[in-house]
Order: structure tokens, then C-alpha cells, then sequence
């Protein structure tokens, strides 16, 4: 007789790992990794990751190149900064009205969701690319570009976690006469500031990775120096650059464990 009852969450995980396991394997033998012409490594390919390896053990560490990329560091983090901040703002306004949380109006939420969800549908190096063609390689056009989506991550997860929040301090704030404004600052706030905090803090280390690939369109930072590098073949500068990025993502990673403990 043929099995009727339906297939337990252990057996369906395992098909699906099955199948996955099945499609990666099906597009790894299906790649040529021999010709040059249509393989993923062409003819110089294994010399320069050989070059690019050995270069690891030898960076550029001149005073020159070191006052370089601390500028370009520098100039990264400025652009991150001001962009999320620009991001906060804004994203915290159209959580209000997508959460609920102040005004009851189902279409209000709707209306301010897909807005949320149409600015960070778009990548931003897409924005970048607008901003390049309306106003030049300028700075207010790094900023938007970072700033115009991220807004849509941050108004996302600010909204969830309002509407996320518990009820009963609400509702005792409500019985006890507190008006909207009043339930917003001393109920919905002080249960998900820390959850907006640590998401903010997150989204910086990613806003700096977002300037730094921003800055190949030709926006200066740390990703120009190193496009600049990759270029003229200089692979100690670029590990040099790589380092700085690095340690610029593990501060603000310390820094926001040291923002998340203390509040």
C-alpha cells in the first residue's frame, strides 16, 4: 500500500538538501575550468593571485602610502557617517507611519512600507551611478546614494520592532491617559531602542563597505586608492589598503559592543 500521510519536517529538509546539494553539484561540472577562453580563469589568472599572495607577506608600508590611507579611511568613514545619519532620520520617520504606532490609518502603513520597500529595492551603486550623471563626481552624490537605501533597510527593522515591542506597558500607559506622543516616548522607545541601536551600529560597518565600493565609481575613499592600485599592478598597496579597511570595520564593531553594553 502507498504511504499517505504527509511527509515529516526532517524527510522534506532532507529532499530539499537533496535537491540543492544535487543543482550545486549539476553547475560545478557543468563550468570549464581549462580553456582560457571560456574558462573562469583566463591565461595570466594563476600569476595573479600568485603575485597577489606573495604580496600579502610584504606590504606597502611607506609613511607616504600609510598618510594616504589614512585620509582615504578617513574619508570613507565621513561618508558612511553623514550618510547614515541622513538614513536614521529619515527611516525613523517613515517607521512611525509604517509601524502604526502613531496613527491607525491601514492605508498610512501600506502607503509607507512601499515606500520603504521602493527605496531599498534599488541598489546603491544604481543611485550612484544617477547622482554621477545628474551632478558629477561629486561628495552630495555619495551621500545620497548611501543614504536613499539605507533609509529603506533601517525604516524597515524600525518599524518591525515598534510593532514588535510588548503590549502591557502600552496598554497601562493608555489606561493611565497617556496620549500617543506620550506611549511613543515612555512605551514603544524605550522597549526598542536597543534593537534599533545594535541594527544602526550593524548597518554602519555595511555602509562603510557600500562607500568603499562606491568609491569606484570615482567618489575618492579607500576603494578609489585601491581601484587606483589594482590598476598599476601595485598589489603591496593594495593589502595595505585592505588593512586599513579591515581595522576600520573591526573598530566600529568593538565601538558598538561598547554602545550595545552600555545601553
Amino acid at each position: 500500500m502507498g504511504r499517505n500521510q504527509p511527509l515529516s519536517l526532517n524527510e522534506r529538509r532532507n529532499i530539499l538538501t537533496i535537491a540543492l546539494l544535487g543543482a550545486f553539484l549539476a553547475t560545478l561540472f557543468s563550468l570549464d575550468l581549462t580553456t582560457s577562453s571560456s574558462g573562469i580563469m583566463h591565461s595570466g589568472g594563476w600569476t595573479t593571485l600568485s603575485r597577489l599572495a606573495q604580496s600579502l607577506l610584504n606590504p606597502d608600508i611607506s609613511p607616504a602610502l600609510i598618510k594616504l590611507a589614512l585620509e582615504s579611511s578617513l574619508l570613507t568613514f565621513c561618508y558612511a557617517l553623514i550618510s547614515l545619519s541622513l538614513a536614521v532620520i529619515v527611516g525613523f520617520l517613515l517607521a512611525l507611519l509604517a509601524s502604526g504606532v502613531l496613527f491607525s490609518s491601514l492605508w498610512l502603513q501600506i502607503s509607507a512600507r512601499g515606500i520603504l520597500g521602493a527605496l531599498r529595492a534599488i541598489h546603491e551603486l544604481i543611485w550612484a551611478w544617477f547622482f554621477v550623471a545628474a551632478v558629477g563626481l561629486n561628495p552630495v552624490g555619495a551621500v545620497f546614494a548611501l543614504a536613499i537605501p539605507y533609509s529603506g533597510y533601517l525604516g524597515k527593522i524600525f518599524a518591525d520592532t515598534l510593532q514588535g515591542v510588548p503590549q502591557k506597558p502600552i496598554i497601562a500607559l493608555q489606561q493611565s491617559g497617556a496620549n500617543r506622543w506620550q506611549r511613543l516616548c515612555y512605551g514603544y522607545l524605550p522597549q526598542a531602542l536597543p534593537m534599533m541601536l545594535s541594527y544602526t551600529m550593524y548597518r554602519l560597518e555595511c555602509a562603510i563597505r557600500s562607500s568603499s565600493v562606491l568609491s569606484f565609481v570615482g567618489l575618492g575613499g579607500i576603494g578609489m586608492q585601491i581601484q587606483l592600485s589594482l590598476q598599476d599592478l601595485k598589489y603591496e598597496q593594495i593589502w595595505t589598503f585592505l588593512f586599513f579597511l579591515v581595522a576600520m570595520i573591526m573598530l566600529i564593531d568593538r565601538w558598538s559592543y561598547a554602545v550595545r553594553q552600555r545601553v
